[in-house]
């Protein structure tokens, strides 16, 4: 690259924006054609995407990568598999934009309403998952949105060629190919650049994490919507079912270990501890997890239990790790997730309605669930197609963040001559 980084950027920046003027009046069917055209892409270019990914994943086990990075990294079939899926699902989804509502007549005479439109150019920031690159790529197109996309270095090559289809689909569409950029360079000072151009980009969504999150989030010239941590928490009730509670308590777990929406620490109420957690335990040691509790956890298991700390309460481990709390009410289960956790996904496992429907109005997260892993808690699952992130703020958009969050309303006034006295 001969031109400065900068000089790169602010070019990313002006065709964006470009673009965005253009996908803004895209009909429903171009945008839908674009992301069907995409599907079939990727579906035609599973051996060079493969190829791709495993000289980034070559790269990654000679640079030291960790277990969980190499998985977020790793394009099975069955991911490439559900990246078609979900190209496929978002186009099928109906279109927010242009939807009026709320329209109502005032005594002036005037109609008043608001009407959905795009937020404009948004720009993605995240490590490890290509898959990343679809979600991102599917979401802002169907919202109207173009999007610049700075992948992590160590997923360059899966993010360009992912890239090549997402282009071969804006073609079919007569759609611009800046509607959806993907940065080819490396240096960190894109991410610098990208996050302070509020001339040219909307909002910034980081995906990665916490110290890359915590700089955007510090240096950011545009609203940024994310998620910190992923400290999230299954509580076992009194009254819960005991194959419930296990069946759960084990998926929330052992699914997959490095997704944010793992659980990392599993509460149980003290007249139920006896009965879940020694068949709970055997389950997790079988499957290779090591177990932190507190004393009354230790006592109870008397084995192989390591004394939790109290970093462990907080801790966001992406591993075979899970802290342990025995509690004696609802309320104690309530103030601890509520103190250490980190407002993303917690659920109770009850058969009592006044507990769950408590459960749900007092834990202030961005989701909340009743009988269910918290393994559910992505945008896919929840039926928005795929989703551009998780956020764990309160102001625009909170939990998955699919097409309606990366969208704004804006007042539409319908008069005939009408003038204010």
């Amino acid at each position: 690259m001969t031109e400065s980084v900068l000089d790169y950027m602010t070019r990313l920046g002006q065709a964006a924006r470009e673009a965005s003027r253009v996908l803004a009046r895209a009909s429903t069917a171009q945008k839908n054609r674009a992301l069907l055209a995409a599907a079939n892409a990727l579906d035609a270019a599973r051996a060079p995407l493969v190829e791709a990914n495993e000289r980034d994943l070559a790269n990654g086990r000679a640079s030291g990568l960790e277990p969980a990075m190499l998985d977020r990294l790793a394009l099975t079939p069955a991911r490439i598999d559900e990246m078609i899926e979900g190209l496929r699902q978002v186009a099928g989804l109906p279109d927010p934009i242009g939807e009026i509502r709320d329209m109502r007549f005032l005594p002036s005479g005037i109609q008043v309403g608001k009407m959905r439109v795009p937020l404009g150019v948004i720009g993605i920031i995240y490590e490890s998952r290509p898959n990343v690159t679809i979600d991102a790529a599917s979401l802002c197109l169907k919202s109207g949105n173009a999007t610049i996309l700075r992948g992590g270095s160590e997923a360059i090559h899966s993010n360009q060629a992912i890239a090549r289809c997402i282009q071969q689909g804006l073609a079919a569409a007569d759609l611009p190919a800046a509607a959806v950029q993907v940065v080819e360079t490396t240096d960190r000072a894109a991410v610098g650049a990208l996050i302070t151009m509020p001339e040219f980009v909307d909002v910034i969504v980081p995906r990665g994490g916490k110290g890359l999150i915590e700089r955007i989030s510090r240096d950011a010239k545009v609203p940024v919507i994310k998620h910190l941590d992923g400290v999230c928490h299954v509580y076992i009730d009194a009254a819960a079912d005991l194959d419930k509670a296990i069946r759960v308590a084990d998926n929330a777990k052992t699914q997959r270990y490095s997704p944010c929406n793992a659980m990392e620490t599993l509460l149980v109420h003290a007249d139920i501890a006896p009965r879940v957690l020694p068949p709970l335990a055997a389950i997790y040691r079988e499957k290779g997890v090591e177990l932190r509790g507190c004393s009354r956890t230790r006592e109870l298991l008397d084995g192989d239990v390591n004394e939790a700390t109290e970093d462990d309460w907080y801790a966001e481990y992406n591993a075979p790790i899970l802290a342990i709390r025995i509690v004696d009410s609802l309320e104690r289960a309530i103030e601890h997730i509520n103190r250490y956790g980190s407002q993303h996904t917690d659920a109770i496992v009850t058969e009592n309605f006044t507990d769950a429907r408590r459960f749900i109005t007092e834990v202030d997260s961005s989701s909340v669930m009743v009988n269910a892993s918290t393994r559910f808690a992505d945008g896919f699952e929840y039926g928005l197609g795929a989703e551009i992130g998780i956020s764990t703020d309160k102001l625009h958009a909170r939990g998955p963040v699919g097409l309606e969050g990366l969208t704004s309303e804006k007042y539409v006034v319908f008069g005939d001559g009408h003038v204010r006295t």
